[in-house]
């Protein structure tokens, strides 16, 4: 006689009546656990033990990740120490020991040696031994003009040197153990070079107490840096800003990374010397200033003697400098379309140039500019710290800013 089911029939350890044993009770997955439906699914079901629903899981692990951060930031920084500040550039690696006001208290300079990795870190290395000889640091900061990793020690690709997923700091600092026994400081970071100049501007130059700030640097090719309330903008990956391989002219001139028509090829030093070989190749009369500059070398010209030649007032050197202003406020029309930065701030070797290049630059981006006339304009100003603003801006950040 049968009799009716109770609920001891439903108890795991008891068979089905299809003889098989019974699915086992379904348990909520952890964090990380099961398919993404089921995540979604634990993620509802957990939402609802707490008073505020979905917002307030969401509020909660915004405070939780806060908190990391601020933990993470309070174990970062080192302190107001001195430290060093190496800025390797496609053309010299200029170093420094720089105080906690910005101040460059000693200085070195070398030539960029060759396109090898290794002989860079070499010579990175023998900058680090020789200040650190005559100063006690805290850490050691180097910009490199290429993609830096997230983590900042790894130089993942530059156009203007063989570096390719270069483990930049991890070689540094092996270098210098090797010499001198024993590490520089606490700590050897590597950022982008552009980045490094932007964070210096920001905290002692030209872009001090402005929430909004993008920086260009315009030398070998074009560098950039968007600093926002206070803290540089790296991006997912680590390389945001880098403004000069935007493709402005589709099929244009090559470019070192391998494209066509690149901002940098119409805005930087390097397109300076190419339009100044050019205009000194032809054997025109508006040429003998710029060959005179490159020793009566025309394949000599390179930006820097057209900059000096359009400072002094020759008139084909000034023209090649107004037209590549230009192409340099096409660009910051564009950046700021996507931007909204309050300040353009523009450093660099080209940035000598002043007024005959930043003039030209502010016409061509309000006649460019999305909605001109209905909005408010970015200042563009050019760069307070020079040549300096690498090193300073890599010393500072080493210290555990931005």
């Amino acid at each position: 006689m049968s009799r009716p089911p109770g609920p001891q029939d439903d108890l795991p350890d008891r068979p089905g009546r299809d003889g098989l044993p019974p699915a086992r009770p379904r348990r909520r997955p952890r964090d990380g656990e099961g398919t993404p439906a089921q995540r979604r699914r634990a993620a509802r079901e957990r939402s609802t033990l707490l008073p505020g629903g979905v917002d307030e899981v969401a509020r909660q692990r915004r405070h939780q990740a806060g908190e990391r951060l601020r933990r993470q930031a309070r174990r970062a920084w080192i302190g107001d120490g001195l430290a060093i500040g190496i800025d390797i550039g496609g053309t010299k690696v200029a170093a420094g020991v720089v105080d906690a006001e910005g101040r460059v208290v000693a200085r070195a300079r070398r030539e960029t040696p060759t396109r090898s990795p290794q002989a860079v870190e070499d010579l990175i290395a023998d900058l680090v031994e020789e200040l650190s000889a005559r100063h006690d640091v805290v850490s050691v900061g180097i910009g490199a003009a290429g993609f830096v990793d997230a983590t900042r020690s790894t130089v993942l690709f530059s156009p203007h040197l063989a570096w390719r997923d270069e483990p930049l700091r991890e070689a540094v600092e092996l270098r210098v153990r090797e010499r001198l026994g024993r590490r520089v400081g606490r700590r050897t970071l590597v950022e982008n070079d552009a980045n490094a100049a932007a964070w210096a501007e920001y905290r002692f130059g030209a872009g001090r107490g402005e929430p909004h700030l993008v920086v260009i640097t315009l030398g070998t090719g074009i560098g950039g840096a968007v600093v926002r309330d206070g803290r540089l903008q790296r991006g997912r990956y680590g390389i945001a800003g880098e403004f000069g391989h935007m493709v402005l002219v589709p099929g244009g001139h090559r470019c070192e990374c391998g494209n066509r028509g690149c901002w940098e090829q119409y805005a930087s030093g390097n397109s300076l010397g190419r339009d100044g070989r050019e205009l000194a190749r032809g054997g025109s009369p508006f040429g003998h200033a710029l060959l005179a500059g490159a020793g009566g070398d025309a394949e000599a010209v390179r930006g820097p003697v057209v900059t000096a030649a359009a400072r002094a007032g020759d008139p084909a050197a000034v023209e090649i400098m107004e037209d590549t202003g230009r192409w340099l406020g096409t660009g910051l029309a564009n950046l700021a379309a996507a931007l909204d930065p309050g300040t353009f701030v523009i450093g660099g070797g080209v940035s000598e140039a002043g007024e005959l290049l930043l003039g030209p630059a502010r016409e061509e981006m309000r006649r460019t500019l999305t909605g001109r006339g209905h909005r408010p304009e970015a200042e563009v100003v050019l760069a307070r710290l020079g040549p300096d603003a690498g090193l300073v801006g890599a010393a500072d950040l080493s210290r555990g800013w931005g």
